[in-house]
Formats: structure tokens, sequence, C-alpha cells
């Protein structure tokens, strides 16, 4: 797949110290995985090359109000969030991580679910004339997976940058890009 960086954003989704970081409230899950794969590294190579070109950089982050009154505790992983008191909006831990920090063009934008659609994402894009996403991030079978698919079901077209991805488990995230396989490239 060939990319027009005009028409191109790349989505770092939910990159963000309780996420990813060593002492974050979901290290315990994440962290090992996100080391062992560079992700970090791979990430922050990829967003300076996207700016380089002349791509959009849009940065997805989970955060909630203080008292989590706009969280649906619909799924146990959002369960957990509520439980463990973390990505409280406006605190250091929800916040994006300092090597992959957002630049002065870059766009961030706050969801309460666990994909980036569902917030003001998809109007974003069309005001930027963007018509293919480079999707990274936390976690592959969960917040990046379901990007993707929802990004699919709008009319985008979708490349995963696998090594600028991770999940719990090396399993769980081969079996998401597997899943992914024909949806994106």
């Amino acid at each position: 797949m060939s990319f027009d960086p005009s028409r191109t954003a790349v989505v770092s989704i939910h990159n963000q110290e309780d996420i990813i970081g060593p002492d974050g409230a979901f290290a315990e899950l994440f962290h090992e995985q996100i080391t062992r794969r560079d992700v970090v590294g791979q990430l922050a190579g990829l967003l300076e090359e996207a700016r380089a070109a002349g791509a959009s950089i849009i940065y997805t982050r989970i955060a909630f109000a203080p008292g989590f009154s706009d969280l649906v505790p619909n799924s146990p992983l959002l369960q957990m969030v509520q439980q463990a008191g973390c990505l409280v909006d406006g605190t250091d831990s929800a916040a994006i991580i300092q090597p992959l920090l957002p630049g002065s063009g870059d766009a961030v934008i706050t969801n309460q679910q666990v994909g980036g659609f569902g917030t003001e994402l998809a109007g974003l894009l069309e005001s930027r004339g963007i018509d293919t996403l480079l999707v990274a991030g936390v976690a592959t079978n969960i917040s990046v997976e379901s990007t993707a698919r929802a990004a699919v079901d709008h009319g985008y077209r979708v490349a995963i940058v696998e090594d600028a991805c991770s999940a719990a488990t090396e399993a769980a995230h081969a079996a998401s890009i597997e899943s992914l396989g024909l949806l994106a490239a």
C-alpha cells in the first residue's frame, strides 16, 4: 500500500503512563511486551518520519472524569480501570508518555471507550482530507483492533504498524494482526 502523506494520518493509540509506563496501573499487563518489542522506540521513529513527510499525527488517549461519572463499565477492561482508580483526566498517569509527547501540529483526542471512533476523530480526519490511517499503539488486540475495524467501516484505508504495536502477550498480538489481515495492510 502506498501513502500520500498529505492524505495520511498516524493514529497513536493509548500511549499513556498508566497503560504503557513502567509504573502504570496496567504495567503488569503490558510493560514486558512493550519493552521486548521496543514499541516506544518504534513509535517514536514512526512519528518522527511521518511528521517529516507531512502526515497528520493524531493521538487518542483514554481518560475519565474524577469519580468516573463518564465511564461505562460494560467490559472487564473498563471495570479494571474503575477498580484501579486510574486514567483520571488531568493526572500525570493519564498523560501521554514523555518520549512520545505530541508536537505543536498534532491533535489529541480523549475517548472514554476502547476504540478511537465515537469521538471527534472522524470529523477531524474528514476536515484534514485524510483517507489513509497508519494505526499503532496499545493494545493490538483491543484498542488498535477496535479503532482499525471502525476506520474500515468508516471508509478509510488502514495499515497496522505492527512493530509499533503491542498486546499483553505475543500470542494475543499475533492473533490480532492475523485477524486484521483481510481488513488492513
